[in-house]
């Protein structure tokens, strides 16, 4: 067999550093493309920032500042108080006024707990393991075992007990059932028969009170108070302690109604302004032997030109993108998210000529203000009750949702799983029992014995 040189042509498809930035771009919402633009502009000199709406200039904001100032050392207003002259103390004061506060959560509530109970310092140590392994339920994440290996029994034991007695009352336990038995033991005045009411929670959900007072043979006045009471305490007591912080959705898009017409705009107003260097352009021009400066202004010039190149076509796909979902469905902005339309990636790709995957690059994590809410992009892509896209029935998924949690709210009296398919049935909704109480769950909405 002999080896020779041979020519092959062949097509391949080879992705440059500049198209895969361009595709990291198209799927980046609006905060973190603030945060791409920031860092190219650390990494890129010759890309400029020309403006950037959240940049306030200290000197058009001195004299208003001033004129506040003004204000309350002139004024009795209780925003400004003067301690005897004493400057220091009022600028701390201010400080105090304007620091920033955040909700206490429950590994601190429980540790500021057990620094004042009257215990060994090994007790201390475990029990302050204990609290910094709880969940947001209040929760073991790891098993007891597992995370104090080698300690003594008893040693675990007495840490635990200290750290459920604490506020809230049954944390640090495996799951909530244990929790209500930890709450139930630290009753004052536990009534007979709770504990082991704790074995047929699933009569105490459904609040089947005669079923249950069979099954632990006391009366139905003995079996209520034993409901009540078990009612009145939480199966998760850790969550009265979870983040309550507002996460804020930044918009990529609005639709608003004007004249009959839909308008659709670019938050522009987020995306800061870019060009090109005045000092690299003339670089880059100038004749003479620095031909390594003129080299470098060069490559930087035409990667700043890519980048802006990348952002301006984001925005523009992500217009079209904008544009075909409201003509597709246009019900929806109309009406509300009941008639919100089967729609699939497919079909919008379709109409703008482009792969699916760049349309659901474009829509991923990008957010459009409308007259009804808020809503992702991928919230518009749903498909019809019967599965088969935008080719089945006209009614989408999520419009049936709404449709379900519009007839439970409004309900005088709580319907069951078959009485909302019989509903929707009258409105022309084919839907089996089992896929509303699938759509109920996926609702967070109960079940008519729990509502």
């Amino acid at each position: 067999m002999q080896l020779r040189p041979s020519l092959v042509q062949e097509q391949r498809l080879k992705m440059s550093p500049q198209l895969y930035q361009s595709i990291k771009l198209m799927e980046l919402p609006m905060v973190e493309l603030r945060e791409t633009i920031e860092a190219e502009i650390e990494r890129n000199p010759a890309l400029e920032l020309v403006k950037d709406p959240f940049i306030v200039s200290l000197e058009g904001t001195s004299g208003s500042q001033k004129e506040d100032d003004d204000y309350f050392e002139a004024s009795s207003d209780a925003g400004y108080i003067r301690r005897n002259g004493d400057e220091a103390a009022n600028e701390q004061h201010k400080f105090i006024e304007g620091a920033l506060t955040r909700s206490e959560t429950l590994q601190e509530h429980l540790l500021w707990q057990l620094r004042l109970e009257p215990i060994d310092a090994e007790t201390r140590r475990l029990g302050e393991l204990l609290i910094q392994n709880l969940d947001s339920d209040g929760f073991h994440k790891e098993p007891v075992e597992q995370l104090l290996p080698g300690e003594p029994a008893a040693r675990i034991q007495a840490a635990l007990q200290v750290v459920q007695s604490l506020d809230p009352v049954g944390t640090c336990t495996a799951d909530y059932r244990e929790s209500l038995r930890v709450q139930i033991a630290l009753l004052p005045d536990a009534p007979e028969g709770i504990l082991e009411a704790l074995s047929y929670l699933e009569l105490l959900e459904r609040m089947k009170v005669g079923d249950l007072a069979k099954k632990l043979n006391r009366t139905l006045a003995e079996t209520g108070y034993i409901f009540e009471r078990i009612r009145a305490l939480s199966p998760f007591p850790g969550r009265q302690f979870a983040s309550g912080d507002t996460r804020y959705v930044v918009p990529d898009v609005q639709v608003f109604k004007k004249e009959g017409e839909f308008v659709i705009l670019l938050n522009h107003e987020e995306i800061p302004v870019l060009g090109i260097n005045p000092f690299f352009m003339q670089l880059s021009d100038k004749k003479g032997k620095d031909k390594p400066a003129r080299d470098f202004a060069k490559e930087n010039i035409k990667e700043a030109r890519w980048f802006i190149q990348s952002i301006n076509r984001r925005n523009h796909t992500l217009l079209r993108v904008s544009r075909a979902i409201v003509e597709f469905q246009r019900s929806f902005f109309i009406n509300g998210p009941k008639y919100l339309a089967p729609l699939t990636l497919r079909d919008i790709a379709g109409e703008l000529g482009v792969h699916e995957t760049t349309v659901s690059r474009t829509a991923n994590g990008k957010y459009m203000q409308t007259e009804w809410g808020i809503f992702e992009l991928r919230h518009f892509f749903t498909n019809s009750i019967s599965g088969a896209g935008s080719g089945g029935s006209r009614f989408s998924k999520e419009g049936v949702k709404a449709i379900i949690r519009e007839l439970i709210s409004g309900e005088d009296r709580h319907f069951s799983d078959q009485e909302i398919a019989g509903l929707l049935a009258k409105r022309g909704i084919s839907l089996a029992r089992r896929t509303v109480a699938k759509y109920r769950n996926e609702l967070d909405l109960g079940s008519s014995y729990t509502r």
